[in-house]
């Protein structure tokens, strides 16, 4: 197993946190101390296990968790199936058809959960604790996960359409979608360093290989050699879904290799090279720092982490503690 760094939060951080809204006031590091002591070591067994036989499931779980947050906040509404009340569910989004995944490793967790502490762990917080744990158990950093967040009552398709950054998106687009769920540019460039562990399909890049912005010719921040080999994975007119590594150099492990991709214009996705290629964007900077400094890029993303999972979530006597993720419960 990878080497694992941790990194504490001040505790003037903690102090920040508890004042920002009454709902996230009620997030706490020791949520489940004595309802379930066991969370965190039930999910990351999990997700440890998982790992075993899908190398690609802790980068999964981490997008899970993001694709949740930014839409309904982090509710776990990302997680419901279509059926009853659901008449649409997240998972049908264009950002998430065909391309989310997890679930199973979800409900696995959600099983053993209800096992050792029935009706105590939201699939929301799960969610939380999986991308700290995949994130971790990847070489990456470990942060405190705030807990107490309860599970949503509906779905939002239209919200997931909308509001989820699209790998086809100017920097400036994706910029102000993290800025309307409170999420500024340090945010945007740490998060988006996730893209070091994790794959991709060749749909959500290939604009950038053949016909760039009605070009007809490629990205020109494409390093070259790099494009010749996106072009052999993803032939013009060739299977959509096949999978390309975010990272080429470290595809499974969590380190700052991303942004010194960023720097050699090996960006997988128009949005990862955007954040330095964008003549004047003040994300050059943070992506300077990040590659010449790997500990700087974990503290920043454990911190970016924490932000993201403080986007409105539903505490106290909102919402419900899900039995089965899938569904609201007496559905």
């Amino acid at each position: 197993m990878l080497s694992t760094t941790t990194y504490s939060l001040p505790a003037t951080i903690f102090l920040v946190l508890t004042i920002l809204s009454p709902s996230e006031a009620q997030l706490s590091a020791t949520f489940y101390s004595s309802t379930c002591p066991n969370v965190s070591s039930i999910v990351s067994n999990a997700v440890q296990q998982a790992l075993q036989s899908d190398s690609r499931i802790g980068a999964s779980l981490t997008r899970l968790h993001f694709h949740d947050c930014f839409v309904n906040g982090c509710d776990a509404s990302l997680l419901l199936d279509q059926g009853g009340n659901i008449t649409q569910s997240e998972k049908n989004a264009a950002p998430n058809f065909n391309s989310v995944r997890g679930f199973d490793v979800v409900d696995n967790i959600k099983s053993s959960l209800e096992s050792s502490c029935p009706g105590v762990v939201s699939c929301a917080d799960i969610l939380a604790i999986a991308a700290e744990s995949s994130v971790s158990l990847s070489g990456g950093p470990s942060w405190n996960v705030l807990l107490g967040r309860r599970d949503g009552l509906t779905a939002n398709q239209a919200g997931a359409n909308s509001s989820l950054p699209s790998p086809f998106e100017s920097l400036a687009n994706v910029s102000s979608k993290f800025s309307a769920v409170g999420l500024d540019t340090t945010d945007l460039v740490a998060l988006s360093g996730a893209h070091t562990f994790g794959r991709a399909q060749c749909q959500f890049f290939s604009q950038r290989l053949y016909n760039f912005s009605g070009t007809g010719s490629p990205d020109p921040t494409l390093n070259s050699t790099y494009l010749a080999t996106l072009q052999q994975n993803c032939p013009q007119n060739g299977n959509g879904s096949t999978l390309n590594n975010l990272d080429p150099s470290t595809p499974d492990a969590f380190d700052n290799n991303y942004f010194n991709n960023l720097l050699i214009n090996q960006g997988l996705l128009q949005t990862d090279q955007e954040l330095f290629s964008t003549n004047g964007s003040s994300t050059i900077s943070i992506v300077n720092n990040f590659a010449n400094n790997q500990t700087a890029f974990f503290q920043a993303f454990a911190q970016s982490m924490i932000n993201m999972g403080n986007i409105s979530p539903l505490t106290g006597t909102q919402g419900e503690i899900r039995t089965d993720c899938k569904k609201v419960n007496g559905s």
